[in-house]
């Protein structure tokens, strides 16, 4: 970890080399006038809307929608199985019976989910309920993904990347819209130009942001707990004689704001990007495709806000990637490992290893951060 100084308070960092745009960012976040202690780069830092991906904001009294994303408690899940191996075949058959089951994209359920009643405080949630009952179980787009993965545990993993599909996206848009009228409106001294407009929380507009940001994580979880049913069930279908998963599956967000106690106040810490690292809480931290991906143990650090990488994050933008990486030698990368994948051409490249960081190097610059548990080497993967 490394300390930058600036205007405002301090950025500590576990990011060796975070992108300008990203620093440019995370001073914007130093100097607003609610900000708590400092400000909190992960190893996978870089730049999005506003705040950077991978940062950690803790906030006195006050929640950025941008700071949160459209993708609204979007995280992973993670299921050991009690399968001990399997071949290249099995893993085939598997993710064509889950493509044939899980729609991906912009596809919808034909037949909705059951999925909690939103709170009456939560307005385009209850708008947009019927329609989220249809998304429930869907994969998505972006960078979203389903992958079959053998742990040095001796046991078949099973993974899943979602979030609150275009329920989380409409919110934020909504609250951000308010946010920006509201800021010009009160004349805050933080500027437009950077993208991070605000409510406070003791208003109704913030509270009714907590609410629905609340239930979207909610959504969010059911999402991905759904998926995980449908793939419990075609690994049944393939092994009849499996038996139920030894260990509980783990279900964790990366992208939302959560009230905590923080170096002696109150905080909203915004994780966007990040995951929280609680002293023996576990946590997932996938790799980009290709690469191996970690079952942690938080270590419970005080300087990042209790939090760690949410991934291996990205180096490029996706239409770079497209147009910069060699589909021969993605194809390759992916072929010399045996990894079952869906890389057909130069489209599919926004999404490959090459266009995100090592996720080696990420994860030893946040062994102060987490302990790996289980190291997943990727056998098959679905990519939105």
């Amino acid at each position: 970890m490394k300390v930058i100084e600036t205007p405002g308070l301090p950025i500590l960092s576990w990011c060796g080399e975070p992108e300008g745009g990203a620093i440019e960012q995370a001073i914007h976040l130093a100097q607003l006038p609610f900000a708590h202690h400092h400000i909190a780069l992960m190893p996978d830092t870089h730049q999005g809307y506003g705040m950077p991906i991978g940062g950690v904001l803790a906030a006195r009294g006050t929640i950025i929608p941008n700071a949160v994303g459209v993708d609204i408690g979007c995280g992973m899940l993670a299921a050991q199985t009690a399968l001990r191996d399997i071949t290249q075949e099995e893993v085939k058959q598997i993710l064509g019976l889950l493509r044939k089951a899980i729609p991906v994209g912009f596809k919808h359920r034909d037949t909705p989910l059951a999925i909690p009643g939103p709170p009456s405080n939560a307005p385009i949630a209850r708008a947009e309920y019927e329609s989220a009952r249809h998304q429930a179980g869907t994969l998505g787009g972006g960078n979203h993904f389903i992958e079959i993965q053998r742990g040095n545990d001796g046991h078949i993993w099973f993974m899943v990347h979602s979030g609150s599909r275009n329920i989380g996206k409409k919110v934020c848009d909504h609250y951000n819209a308010l946010a920006k009228k509201l800021n010009a409106r009160w004349k805050t001294e933080v500027p437009a130009k950077w993208d991070l407009a605000f409510l406070p929380t003791d208003t109704e507009e913030g509270q009714q942001y907590i609410a629905e940001m609340e239930y979207c994580q909610a959504f969010a979880q059911r999402n991905r707990a759904a998926m995980a049913e449908v793939i419990a069930f075609v690994f049944g279908e393939v092994f009849p004689a499996l038996p139920s998963p030894e260990s509980p599956t783990l279900n964790v967000h990366h992208n939302y704001a959560r009230l905590e106690h923080h170096f002696g106040q109150d905080v909203w810490v915004h994780r966007k990007g990040a995951t929280s690292a609680r002293a023996g809480e576990t946590g997932i931290i996938p790799g980009s495709q290709g690469t191996k991906s970690y079952i942690v143990t938080g270590l419970g650090n005080p300087d990042s806000f209790l939090s760690c990488s949410h991934g291996a994050g990205r180096i490029m933008g996706r239409k770079e990637a497209q147009k910069t990486l060699s589909l021969a030698a993605e194809v390759k990368r992916m072929n010399d490992q045996n990894i079952v994948h869906g890389i057909r051409s130069a489209k599919d490249l926004d999404e490959a290893a090459g266009a995100y960081k090592d996720i080696d190097l990420v994860m030893e610059e946040q062994k102060d951060l987490v302990s790996i548990a289980v190291e997943l080497t990727p056998l098959g993967v679905i990519k939105a």
